[in-house]
């Protein structure tokens, strides 16, 4: 079982909402003035970003007066692409405190306070009452939660019939270990990476049928070679993941990204549908 402790804690940056701020003095922004396309490059905790978000989100069909759940929000970089993009109303729930209070403040710069809630809680134990939100999602969360059964399970009793489910997850894809650390686990200890059959074996127990599944590796790699060109030898940008991933930043990706080339992991998207 994962310790929920540590996985907050490979997580928690203590300077995060003040990093930000400086960021944003750096972009020639305010707390007033900085827009939500301004905030992307440390929003998106994902492979791809913002353009990865958009791709995803499309298949979950998001309508404007939908209640969505946001699984693993973290910061709320999603949430807030959701609620600003598809004009929902949105709640995300995630571990780690420093997070959940960085995104709150990041939605009240933004405007987004009153359609996004961001809560402390744990994905295995929701306290949401039962139907309580008409499409769900999570994007690079699963490969910090071993029992994904009782995730599976926790999310369709969320759901409400006929609600979509919208995984994207590193999955493993080849047989060979994992270089150490990514952006997800310093240590093997915090990594339970799976395979898309075990994320549609405990879809499939937990009465979801999976509608369509996508492998974005070519995706992947493409988006790596072009954040290098970028960067080029300036130096990370004033607000990036940098911020979120600590001094190690450079070593977690680069070591992602040779986890991705061997073919060992791959960034997957599953979209899957609350029968009945």
């Amino acid at each position: 079982m994962t310790d929920h402790t540590a996985v907050a804690a490979h997580y928690t940056r203590d300077d995060l909402l003040s990093a930000i701020l400086t960021g944003i003095q750096q972009l020639g922004k305010t707390v007033a003035t900085v827009s939500i396309e301004d905030l992307a490059p440390v929003d998106e905790f994902h492979i791809g970003g913002a353009l990865a978000t958009r791709a995803f989100l499309d298949q979950v069909a998001i309508a404007g007066d939908d209640h969505v759940l946001d699984i693993g929000c973290g910061i709320g970089g999603a949430s807030r692409f959701a609620a600003d993009a598809y004009g929902c109303r949105v709640t995300g729930i995630d571990l780690t405190p420093r997070y959940v209070a960085t995104g709150e403040a990041l939605c009240s710069w933004l405007g987004l306070d009153s359609r996004v809630e961001l809560i402390l809680g744990n994905a295995l134990a929701m306290d949401f009452a039962p139907e309580s939100f008409d499409q769900a999602f999570m994007l690079h969360v699963g490969m910090n939660i071993a029992d994904k059964a009782t995730l599976a399970g926790q999310v369709w009793r969320a759901l409400k019939p006929g609600g979509v489910f919208g995984i994207y997850d590193v999955m493993r894809t080849g047989s060979e270990e994992l270089v150490f650390p990514v952006p997800w686990a310093s240590v093997p200890g915090t990594s339970v990476v799976s395979s898309p059959d075990e994320y549609r074996e405990a879809l499939a127990a937990a009465g979801f049928v999976v509608e369509s599944e996508r492998d974005r590796r070519d995706f992947a790699i493409e988006f790596f070679q072009r954040l290098r060109a970028g960067e080029g030898n300036r130096g990370p940008p004033p607000l990036g993941l940098h911020l979120l991933m600590g001094p190690d930043a450079p070593l977690k990706i680069a070591n992602m990204i040779d986890n991705i080339a061997r073919g060992t992991v791959s960034p997957v998207e599953v979209i899957a549908r609350k029968t009945g």
